[in-house]
């Protein structure tokens, strides 16, 4: 489905009745990576919303500033649009960072948090000045720079290995991503809010799901979270890195779907 939002046409997936949840990919991804959601969720009773962010999968990727609150804003007005009051908000990664934005800017449409492999804290100088050299490779090579930079952090080791089907469609993914969307993202993350600080203030029911085998962003980037936020739970999905939901699809969604019956 596509949908004019905010002056540029953004993609997106909506299955399903109930409850309201959105989930919000991350980098250097697209809505692709919840397919294994869309098998569970919408079966379990839940509508499940999944948006391709501007720059990304199939939305329009119109030339920058991009900004963290920029995304924030755009899925508001896809809320808007799909008549949507409340909805429980799932962030993975760069998706994290957009929840917390929403969290912060926009508290009455969400009904529930969802972490997913993501951190609460800013990027520090080096993590800044690697993010514009980044951007100003993708600019000017295309996005091949990305795959190699990105392509090693998201998946366990194992799976690298016993899964080459996975890893090449992740990789196909990442890709077929437009150069100016890769740059905006980068750009927008690096200009990111740190977090950190302000997780007790947020209150509402959270759940913050880490891989025991992430290297993009470690299992204790998940407890910080769940330890500052007040009652966020915690779980972490075995045998699986960055792409947790992807690479243990049973674990993850079994942890989610408990979390969302418990709201």
């Amino acid at each position: 489905m596509k949908a004019i939002i905010n002056g540029i046409s953004m993609a997106y997936d909506d299955e399903g009745s109930g409850e309201a949840v959105l989930l919000i990919h991350g980098f250097p991804l697209c809505r692709k990576m919840w397919h294994p959601q869309f098998n569970a969720l919408p079966a379990a009773g839940f509508r499940l919303i999944a948006p391709d962010l501007r720059g990304f999968g199939e939305s329009d990727a119109p030339d920058g500033p991009y900004s963290i609150d920029l995304f924030a804003d755009d899925l508001v007005a896809l809320l808007d649009h799909l008549g949507i009051e409340k909805a429980v908000v799932g962030g993975m990664s760069m998706g994290g960072y957009v929840l917390f934005n929403l969290l912060e800017r926009y508290p009455r449409r969400l009904s529930g948090a969802c972490f997913i492999t993501t951190r609460a804290h800013a990027d520090d100088a080096a993590g800044k000045a690697q993010r514009l050299q980044l951007a100003q490779e993708v600019m000017k090579f295309g996005p091949d720079v990305i795959v190699d930079s990105f392509e090693q952090l998201l998946f366990a080791g194992e799976s690298l290995i016993e899964r080459p089907k996975l890893v090449g469609e992740v990789y196909g993914w990442m890709t077929g991503t437009d150069s100016r969307g890769l740059a905006g993202g980068l750009l927008a993350m690096r200009e990111r809010k740190d977090y950190t600080d302000l997780l007790n203030s947020f209150q509402i029911p959270a759940l913050a799901i880490g891989a025991e085998e992430d290297r993009a962003a470690p299992p204790e980037k998940a407890r910080e979270i769940a330890s500052g936020i007040p009652g966020c739970r915690l779980c972490f999905i075995p045998r699986a890195g960055h792409m947790a939901n992807l690479e243990n699809p049973g674990a993850f969604n079994d942890c989610l779907l408990e979390f969302l019956r418990s709201i």
